[in-house]
């Protein structure tokens, strides 16, 4: 499925030009057990709405942003650069 996607940096531009780097989830502590890291690494909550998601601009600036993003209509309601996230 194809959709536009606005880089923070280049603007809007088509999703084949950005590589998904996974919906974005809160690190575990340093002294968090050990089997925290596996689900971290590997679990993913898969929402059915709005999630936040990491995105790499592999054709353009070559920055690495943020997007909220509908996952059942793929519509991109923002996007920013990890300084500046929602």
């Amino acid at each position: 499925m194809s959709f536009l996607l606005p880089c923070p940096n280049c603007g809007e531009r088509s999703v084949y030009e950005f590589r998904f780097g996974g919906e974005i989830k809160e690190r575990p502590s340093p002294d968090a057990p050990d089997d925290a890291w596996p689900r971290y690494s590997y679990a993913t909550a898969n929402v059915a709405g709005v999630q936040q998601e990491w995105w790499y601009h592999t054709l353009g600036c070559r920055q690495w942003f943020v997007a909220q993003r509908n996952t059942l209509t793929n519509e991109v309601l923002e996007t920013a650069l990890p300084g500046a996230a929602p």
